[in-house]
């Protein structure tokens, strides 16, 4: 079947849109802290969120010693925390994730090295988040293998503002 689909279709299939929205904020001042749920975030252009615990110029997050300019803020699929659960039967809460936003209707895997509207705010997609084994020391739960290319996606802050729960998250075309 898919042999017969010509290029020209698949990439208008590509083009084709899709609309998120924003169903969880967290933030966390200092590493080993427990995710703080909020109503909005700042990005900051360039910098990070204010408050959290990667903020360029402010870290104090346990991968602080690596510092990238990709990863001024992290979105996480709630599609993948439905899908922890049912395939794996474990329940992870949008907190324990440990990204600082949760979205839903969003193809995070396939945004990478795109730019996209989080709320107000443009993002540029760096690389997909590499699950941690330090995620699972904090929450105690199995999760590194279930979360292997589903543990979200690192993005760079192009132009910032308030982001809130129940923001649209879009394509930029």
């Amino acid at each position: 079947m898919l042999d017969i689909i010509s290029a020209g279709s698949a990439q208008s299939a590509a083009r084709l849109g899709w609309t998120g929205v924003v169903r969880f904020l967290h933030l966390a001042p200092r590493a080993f802290l427990p995710m703080r749920s909020v109503d909005s975030i700042n990005l900051v252009a360039g910098r990070g969120i204010e408050g959290d615990r990667y903020m360029i110029g402010n870290e104090d997050g346990f991968y602080s010693h690596k510092p990238e300019e990709g990863r001024q803020v992290t979105l996480f699929e709630l599609e993948t925390l439905i899908a922890l659960k049912r395939d794996a039967n474990i329940e992870l809460g949008p907190e324990e994730h440990r990204r600082n936003v949760t979205v839903e209707g969003v193809p995070l895997n396939h945004l990478v090295g795109r730019r996209f509207w989080l709320g107000e705010t443009l993002l540029e997609a760096t690389r997909l988040s590499i699950p941690c084994r330090h995620i699972e020391e904090i929450t105690g739960k199995a999760i590194f293998d279930p979360l292997i290319n589903r543990s979200g996606l690192n993005c760079k802050i192009l132009q910032g503002g308030i982001v809130r729960v129940g923001d649209t998250v879009r394509n930029l075309a």
